[in-house]
């Protein structure tokens, strides 16, 4: 699951670099400040604090005349604004920052804690939500944030003296900055657009409907049925989709009496949901029985006629485009969402990720991985086999054991928050840090599957949402609330334990991922389930493969939808539909066809972060790469202290944060190389 992120203006809306004549332009594309008067500051400042001052004087005088509009002041304000505001001396800039820093998390951490505050009837599981849930949930209290800096000049005084800088910049500079200069860079990418207050209400309003969306479509297990109108899971199993369906078809290859049945119609169950052809009325209801394989709605056992879901799925996909598009305007250097994002957002360029994810699901090792899981299974592959959970410990161990384990270990929330301790104690940190992490994370029961929600302020605490049921948590929940619990571990130590409050957190949400998953693959040893198998480095190396081999492909869908939305603008929610449903046969039949053997398969349109969470899905794969170095790393290694040192680091560029934690860059060889050698020992 996501690690949940409050969408607060300045921090998070990091999109473009200003600095070069002639760029100018306001949201309208009116040039409002001269090139004549921008290079007269320049000149008086230069000539005034001298040349050494210069590249940081000519990024900053840049950077205030591209986002100054007239109701700002006349093009003399602006002069007189940037020759009395620059902060020339390294003391005056120093005190300048500390102070901006200071009062940042203030605003940030409130923002954030308030806004979890009002979010919390959508989120968690308090009962039926209403229309004034919805109304408070999807209010951006932060929304005119940046308006209002940009009025009292706030945001300009920080762009002239904490200049950002570009992607490549950071890359071919970032290497010999320091500490403190990365901090100031990071001072400098808060400020660069200028998206009006409605219009970020709007954006909030999109991604919470979406959420909501999303989190509400469930789906009864135990009222499906077979051609023989028999059910095949328990009556009151209600799964969310996509993690829930997912997580239950993992689970049934333990079962070698009806698992295969059961995984089959779920995947019907998929199907009928990317296709839209599902009954409306059996979303989120128990009220139908509904046979997913013929598309076929009872009521008593009686065939009854249904409407099927109105091409819901789409519209709210199309509805978080539409927003993206109506910011682009305020985005002249990165005009895309698909450009904030991986240039701004995740720091690595999109073609970049295309490119990793192509080489890595094209390798040799696929094909070889498949043959090897298909003599495990002894059949043939089928398209939901791209989830096989074979190659974990539990594999061996039926669902119902792993749920009386659990249920009866945590009955309520309370359970959960008093054992958050002992689990970090247990993968090796000292009891003093594991009561300080688990002091400052505040267990919530979800109305989803589960997030991480972080504080954004020292004296706030994380929020780990998982779901816990009337009986207790089961096994999925405990799983994902597993996985949960690593985002706070690393939203703790990376708020905490980082020297400068502008360098707090990770370089991106794949960075976070990584020590969810790092955590997440621990799951049954916490439990007191030991493997002893000696292949078992191996066979953890085999899961992360087909793990990434997965979601590289779901992500690769993702990224193509948003292309193809950018180059039809005006498409309808329907053309939409046909178009994702191409591009996931497309992307199946070109990678993932020639290891299973079956054409034009569409389960790599599932994954409901392509609906609720736009572009998001690149960071598990690229998290499932790091997690796998990083637990390199650990082998042999203090538990605690390294993932300490590690996620202490703060938000540099990905690749030099990688030079740290581990010596080396990115990379998929790692666990190609892995694979291959797991192959020669695992049968």
């Amino acid at each position: 699951m996501k690690k949940c992120i409050i969408i607060l203006t300045l921090p998070l809306l990091m999109a473009f670099t200003i600095g070069h004549k002639n760029n100018n332009a306001n949201a309208n594309g009116v040039f409002f400040i001269p090139d004549a008067s921008i290079d007269k500051v320049i000149k008086d400042l230069t000539a005034k604090y001298g040349e050494t001052q210069k590249t940081r004087i000519t990024k900053g005088v840049n950077q205030v005349a591209a986002l100054w509009v007239s109701k700002d002041g006349k093009v003399e304000d602006f002069e007189k604004f940037c020759t009395d505001k620059f902060i020339d001396t390294d003391k005056d800039l120093e005190t300048a920052f500390n102070t901006l820093q200071h009062n940042f998390e203030i605003l940030w951490g409130s923002y954030n804690k308030m806004t979890l505050e009002l979010k919390s009837p959508l989120d968690l599981d308090r009962g039926t939500i209403s229309d004034i849930d919805m109304m408070f949930g999807s209010y951006d209290l932060s929304a005119h944030l940046t308006e209002d800096f940009f009025e009292n000049k706030i945001a300009f005084l920080v762009m002239l003296n904490f200049p950002a800088y570009t992607l490549k910049e950071k890359i071919e500079l970032g290497v010999n900055w320091t500490r403190k200069q990365w901090a100031y860079v990071r001072m400098g990418d808060v400020f660069t657009q200028r998206i009006p207050a409605w219009l970020n209400l709007k954006f909030t309003e999109t991604l919470t409907a979406a959420d909501s969306y999303i989190s509400d479509y469930n789906i009864y297990l135990g009222n499906l049925v077979n051609d023989k109108n028999e059910t095949l899971f328990p009556k009151e199993l209600k799964l969310i989709t996509h993690w829930g369906l997912r997580d239950e078809i993992k689970a049934n290859y333990s079962d070698t009496k009806k698992g295969l049945e059961k995984q089959r119609m779920i995947y019907e169950v998929m199907k009928k949901i990317i296709s839209q052809e599902i009954p409306k009325d059996v979303i989120n209801s128990n009220v139908y029985t509904w046979n997913p394989i013929k598309n076929k709605m009872f009521k008593d056992g009686k065939e009854t006629a249904f409407t099927p879901e109105p091409d819901t799925r789409y519209e709210v996909l199309l509805s978080n485009f539409n927003v993206q598009q109506q910011i682009d305007i305020y985005c002249p250097k990165t005009p895309t969402y698909i450009q904030r994002k991986f240039d701004s957002e995740m720091e690595i360029p999109q073609e970049d990720i295309e490119k990793l994810f192509i080489g890595f699901i094209s390798s040799q090792q696929v094909k070889k991985v498949a043959d090897l899981i298909s003599k495990r299974l002894k059949r043939k592959l089928e398209p939901f086999d791209i989830w096989y959970d074979g190659f974990k410990s539990r594999s061996t161990i039926s669902a119902d054991s792993l749920d009386a384990m659990t249920t009866s270990k945590y009955k309520t929330r309370d359970d959960v928050q008093n054992d958050l301790p002992n689990i970090l104690t247990k993968l090796g940190f000292s009891s003093d840090k594991a009561k300080f992490i688990t002091s400052k994370v505040t267990v919530d029961p979800s109305r989803g599957a589960g997030h991480a929600a972080g504080s954004a302020m020292k004296g706030d605490n994380a929020h780990l949402r998982t779901r816990i049921g009337a009986k207790g948590m089961d096994y999925k929940g405990y799983n994902i609330a597993v996985h949960e619990f690593g985002h706070n571990v690393e939203q703790t130590l990376s708020l905490y334990n980082v020297d400068y409050y502008m360098l707090n957190g990770v370089p991106n949400t794949a960075f976070t991922e990584a020590l969810a998953f790092v955590f997440q693959k621990r799951d049954l040893d916490l439990l007191g389930v030991k493997n002893d198998d000696p292949n078992k480095q191996h066979l953890i190396a085999l899961d992360n493969f087909w793990s990434a081999y997965e979601i590289m492909g779901v992500s690769l869908v993702d990224q193509y939808v948003w292309k193809w939305m950018y180059a039809n603008p005006k498409a309808t929610a329907k053309q939409l539909k046909e178009q994702l449903i191409v591009i996931a046969k497309d992307v199946w039949n070109k990678y993932y066809a020639p290891v299973f053997g079956s054409k034009d398969q569409t389960i790599l349109g599932i994954y409901s972060h392509m609906i609720d969470y736009p572009l998001y899905l690149s960071a598990y794969p690229v998290g499932h790469l790091i997690e796998f170095q990083i637990d390199q790393q650990l082998e042999g290694k203090n538990f605690g202290d390294e993932v300490e040192r590690i996620y202490t680091y703060g938000r540099i560029i990905p690749q030099l944060w990688m030079k740290h934690a581990v010596g080396k860059e990115i990379s998929t060889q790692p666990m190609i190389d892995a694979t291959e050698e797991a192959l020669k020992y695992v049968k």
